[in-house]
């Protein structure tokens, strides 16, 4: 009877000394996962450690921390990276604006008056030509811009219903020179978000710019007091497929009054860097594009 008293004894010390290490490793699993967690959505160096002796735990620690260091590294080869692309763009742009500029001049200072046909026709082909150059040339400084921006993230509460209305002023005299009448619809209750201003700024800017090269004559703008912003206007010139590629980076649609695609690529990485949704759909030869935070 003592001996199996005794096993009994020495079963019951076992599965508590098993039940303990569990729950040890089962809470240093947690604090690990709480700490990468941390670690991966903070600019820190910090590594994971753990306080168990269990050999499985350190060697998943070292290797996750081996993990963060190469991370950390091919983050940072990215950034400066991406700082150099930058810069590269920029100085490319500052290039090609002053020839562009000085080209425009003299085109205008011609005297076509006193040019033939033919001359007239050749001298349009190289105004256009030059004309895509230059919006090739604020592609690239939109493009440089959006860098810029991506790495403003601090927020604080604004009021949409005010830079919707900002936003709108701004483009009065382009709705005036394409004869668009913008039809307004911006809700009674003050709408107010923590986002950051100079994103939201931008997001509308691009949305509104990008309604007018396709507008038809036709383009509203409501706010709900949801927080979400419509825009729609009139197009023909989209399908189903030009629809999807929408947000794709420099993807244009052939009858557009510009031809400058980037804008609603960088509304949507705007609008996402500040937690929001923006999704664009086609409905009765209308262009919706639905902006949420």
């Amino acid at each position: 009877m003592g001996i199996w008293f005794g096993l009994f004894f020495i079963v019951v010390c076992i599965a508590i000394f098993l039940l303990l290490k569990i729950i040890v490793m089962k809470n240093e699993i947690i604090n690990i996962e709480k700490s990468l967690t941390t670690i991966l959505k903070s600019d820190t160096n910090n590594l994971i450690t753990v306080s168990s002796n269990d050999k499985n735990l350190k060697r998943l620690a070292t290797r996750l921390n081996k993990s963060l260091k190469e991370l950390r590294k091919l983050e940072l080869e990215y950034k400066q990276g991406n700082q150099e692309l930058k810069n590269s763009i920029t100085n490319i742009s500052h290039d090609l604006r002053t020839p562009l500029t000085a080209i425009r001049g003299y085109l205008d200072l011609i005297d076509k008056n006193d040019l033939k046909n033919n001359q007239l026709e050749k001298l349009k082909i190289i105004d256009n030509k030059v004309k895509d150059l230059t919006e090739l040339t604020e592609q690239l400084f939109d493009f440089s811009k959006s860098i810029d921006i991506c790495n403003e993230m601090e927020r604080k509460n604004i009021c949409i219903n005010n830079i919707l209305e900002d936003s709108i002023v701004s483009f009065y005299g382009l709705f005036k020179e394409y004869h668009i009448s913008p039809k307004i619809e911006i809700c009674e209750k003050k709408v107010i978000r923590l986002l950051n201003e100079n994103m939201v700024k931008r997001i509308f800017e691009n949305i509104i710019s990008n309604a007018i090269k396709y507008s038809e004559d036709d383009f509203n703008i409501k706010l709900k007091s949801n927080g979400a912003i419509e825009f729609s206007n009139k197009t023909n010139s989209l399908d189903s497929t030009s629809l999807e590629k929408i947000f794709y980076r420099y993807y244009t649609v052939k009858n557009a009054k510009k031809s400058n695609g980037i804008g609603l690529s960088i509304a949507k990485q705007l609008v996402e860097l500040n937690d929001g949704n923006i999704k664009a759909k086609y409905e009765n030869s209308y262009l919706i594009i639905e902006v949420k935070f």
